[in-house]
């Protein structure tokens, strides 16, 4: 349950009562400041119209000034509503729109935190592989600052939000190349250790990498959206982008070129992998802008992203096929 309170002129209180009586909510209530020109409306919305309430205010508020709409969870009700218990299971876990996109959209920025996270993290994922620790690499694998801009790449699509989807690209772009340059530096340093069955698990990739990218994208978004946080960590471990990075750098510094194409294809299965499956799980959950301008948008990004990764992943597929075959053939 959320209570959607509306700060805007008194003139919209009627406007926002015929919005509360069109979707049944459970209460709706109005208080006036002191000067009678402003008003507070709260309504108490059931899960399942949360969404359209929230897009039906916005667009009857869109040509007025100074207006803000605050969304605030409640924990609990009482006396409780008989219908409620049905129309939370029917929805359980949804998430607004507006709120995945302030968790999101954090995730694909550069800054200060970010920079030293994909440091520290790439740090701590390259003495991890070099020692064959298997501890210190799932340690930087839970860190996991790479995976936040490649949701938010999704995301931008599924919006159509081409501001977000270039802000992302950068950050991804970015942290990489950061974490790239980095392990490069400390593989120049500190020489890979080819005994190493952490790091030799990173130049192998195959069919079964590709599902495991999947699945673990799929569950990212899923988390997100149903406001399962925790299962992140998982998703996390199960598809960290970060120690191939740092292995790509690590065997390229060694000039173990075999060693880190197989790496390099690694880390873009799981780039590929995650924002298809990503995309895919945006689209199931209904996930799209508000206006119908904007969707139109929204829709012509969406097939054109879900075309390119699916074109990109095949491809990939077909390189690791070249990948293994040249290899065995060296052997």
């Amino acid at each position: 349950m959320r209570i959607i309170e509306v700060l805007a002129d008194c003139g919209h209180a009627d406007t926002i009562r015929s919005i509360a009586e069109q979707n049944e909510i459970l209460e709706c209530w109005i208080d006036r400041s002191e000067e009678e020109t402003r008003c507070s409306m709260r309504l108490l919305v059931r899960p399942e119209k949360q969404q359209a309430v929230l897009d039906a205010v916005q667009s009857a508020l869109s040509g007025s000034e100074s207006w803000r709409v605050l969304i605030k969870p409640v924990e609990a009700i009482i006396p409780r509503p008989a219908e409620l218990e049905e129309a939370e299971k029917k929805s359980a876990g949804i998430r607004l729109r507006e709120e995945l996109y302030q968790s999101i959209e954090a995730g694909g920025r550069i800054n200060s935190n970010f920079i030293w996270l994909v440091i520290l993290s790439t740090i701590v994922a390259s003495i991890g592989l070099i020692e064959d620790n298997v501890a210190v690499v799932i340690g930087a694998m839970v860190i996991a600052p790479l995976l936040g801009p490649n949701i938010a790449l999704a995301f931008g699509a599924a919006l159509g939000d081409r501001v977000l989807l270039l802000r992302a690209l950068q950050t991804n772009l970015v942290g990489m190349g950061l974490a790239l340059a980095l392990s490069f530096l400390i593989g120049s340093l500190w020489p890979a250790n080819l005994a190493s069955h952490e790091l030799l698990a990173r130049t192998d990739v195959g069919l079964d990498s590709v599902a495991l990218a999947l699945a673990s994208g799929a569950a990212a978004v899923l988390s997100l959206t149903t406001g399962l946080s925790s299962a992140l960590v998982g998703v996390m471990v199960a598809v960290a982008l970060l120690p191939p990075t740092a292995t790509f750098g690590l065997t390229l510094a060694a000039g173990h070129y075999h060693l880190a194409l197989g790496a390099s294809l690694l880390l873009l299965v799981n780039v590929v992998s995650v924002n298809l499956a990503a995309k895919l799980v945006l689209i199931f959950k209904g996930v799209k802008p508000r206006t119908w301008l904007e969707k139109q948008k929204a829709r012509q990004s969406v097939w054109a992203y879900v075309v390119f990764w699916v074109v990109t992943l095949l491809l990939l597929l077909a390189a690791i096929q070249v990948y293994h075959a040249f290899y065995q053939q060296a052997q």
